[in-house]
């Protein structure tokens, strides 16, 4: 009899704590009306008979939704796309008392409108391409414009897949392959202007120099440079033959 006892009251005991973990947060509703006062973490006592406690989380959530995305030629593009939310702490009370706690119906609700506003903007090659990130950025903001005020904060909008129509995916590849040939031909179109301009510069540094010396080569510097010469052949010690005609010596050393 005193063992039933004693489990009763562990079971009454254990049935009127709630534990609050990291990342989520609790609001106590009793009798139907929601506390303002938001509970974190750790171990909170209620009345289970009138109060029950709300457990929210406030880490980074990811709801994946899958849906045709219209595109601004008309075609419906098939997508999987991530969308990354969290809670506001301190607007959870008001998230749960003016949406309830299936906000994330809501969520999902905005995101296809958002999508399909800002998708049917862009083209379908746009969304298999570099637009990629622009798409999600604008489709993020337009669902924080509507949603921030809730407490709902969108973090990111990730199109995590994109199928487009065969014939058409396969014409975009063929045009972004060409859009990089064509880059790559231009480089080295660049590259090979460069290295013509450096030659030229080179050539006629190397014409001007040559025109500077035979401009400053005059007979009677030549004749100067000769005597200069003959000066220092004449102090060397060893012996030599000077075969000369008077004008530019020829040196012949004995050894």
């Amino acid at each position: 009899m005193k063992t039933n006892v004693i489990v009763i009251l562990m079971g009454a005991l254990l049935s009127s704590c709630a534990i609050i973990r990291p990342g989520e947060v609790g609001v106590k509703r009793t009798l139907g009306k929601l506390n303002k006062k938001v509970l974190k973490q750790g171990a909170y006592g209620y009345n289970p008979f009138v109060t029950t406690i709300i457990k929210t989380p406030t880490r980074t959530v990811n709801i994946e939704v899958k849906l045709d995305l219209p595109s601004k030629e008309g075609l419906n593009i098939q997508s999987i796309i991530s969308i990354l939310y969290k809670i506001e702490e301190q607007k959870v009370p008001v998230l749960l008392e003016d949406i309830g706690e299936n906000y994330e119906r809501i969520i999902t609700s905005v995101f296809r409108s958002a999508s399909a506003d800002v998708c049917a903007q862009f083209l379908a090659k746009d969304m298999y391409s570099g637009k990629r990130g622009e798409i999600e950025a604008a489709i993020a903001k337009k669902m924080n414009e509507i949603l921030a005020q809730q407490g709902i904060v969108i973090e990111n909008v990730l199109m995590k897949n994109i199928q487009l129509p065969p014939g058409l995916a396969r014409a975009i590849e063929v045009r972004l392959e060409a859009e990089q040939d064509a880059l790559r031909m231009k480089f080295v179109l660049e590259q090979e202007k460069l290295e013509a301009e450096r030659k030229r510069i080179e050539a006629g540094g190397t014409r001007d120099a040559q025109k500077i010396l035979s401009e400053g080569l005059t007979k009677e510097i030549i004749q100067l440079r000769s005597i200069e010469a003959f000066q220092r052949l004449s102090d060397s010690p060893s012996s030599k033959v000077i075969i000369t005609d008077g004008a530019s010596p020829f040196l012949i050393e004995d050894n």
